[in-house]
């Protein structure tokens, strides 16, 4: 992947720039750019593909919180003058998907959730692991996929080196509880808009039941599950998720032609 990260003011992103339909990604607490590369490489060039890099890091302390994300998007939606969206977001990035269109609801095509938090989740456990104890910190980076295999030493580097960092842990902390608190449960019922559940059978962090509770919840949504599969599709069966989100994304672009 070798998309430009653009800066524009408080706002660094990529964008593909490949079609009039905005699909735009979300990215979750540990992630990076570098997990949609599938998704950039498959969508690009039929769909303006546009990945914002949450400041997860760079909001001030107060403000670090899934309400301070889910602004920062509306936000750069707004910038960037976009009429509607595909909004596609995995683990705590579908969280804020979710809240972005629930607040939103005007700007929202579809909604693609894969691991997605906002009901139930089990990342790091009950507390934050000790600085320095990088053996745990490759363990929890490889559980997150069902081939461990997946997660190559530069991704557990880049997780390890946020822990590490001080002022990135207490800010990881902080929206982690966040996200706790911003159950969705009693919400999701608010939502209409064509909805794509995309889900691991074997993930750990958000399991098959979160995806099938996301289903029951969300009236027009559909749920499919990828086998030999973890936390993240997109990264770990690419072929499979974007077989999926086409076939999604070309149904819901028929059915608003026909309702035109």
């Amino acid at each position: 992947m070798n998309k430009e990260i653009i800066v524009e003011g408080k706002f660094k992103y990529i964008e593909s720039e490949g079609g009039s339909e905005n699909l735009l990604l979300l990215h979750g607490l540990f992630g990076a750019l570098s997990n949609f590369e599938g998704i950039i490489n498959g969508f690009g060039k039929k769909y303006n593909v546009v990945v914002p890099i949450l400041p997860i890091f760079e909001l001030p302390i107060r403000q670090v919180s899934l309400s301070g994300l889910v602004a920062y998007v509306e936000a750069f939606v707004d910038h960037k003058g976009y009429d509607k969206v595909h909004v596609l977001g995995n683990s705590l990035g579908g969280h804020v998907a979710l809240l972005y269109a629930l607040a939103r609801p005007d700007k929202i095509k579809s909604i693609i959730l894969t691991g997605s938090s906002g009901l139930f989740e089990s990342a790091m456990g009950t507390s934050f692991p000790k600085r320095g104890d990088y053996e745990y910190i490759r363990k929890k980076t490889r559980e997150t996929f069902y081939d461990p295999d997946v997660a190559s030493k530069e991704l557990v580097d880049e997780v390890y080196d946020i822990v590490n960092d001080r002022n990135k842990a207490i800010r990881v902390i902080a929206t982690a509880k966040s996200a706790v608190r911003h159950n969705l449960g009693d919400k999701l019922h608010q939502i209409k808009v064509p909805t794509l559940l995309i889900w691991g059978a074997q993930d750990q962090i958000t399991p098959a039941f979160v995806g099938e509770k996301f289903n029951e919840l969300i009236e027009a949504s559909k749920l499919v599950f990828i086998d030999e599969c973890g936390h993240a599709p997109m990264m770990e069966r690419p072929e499979d998720f974007n077989h999926h989100l086409l076939a999604f994304l070309e149904e819901v672009s028929t059915t608003n032609e026909q309702g035109a």
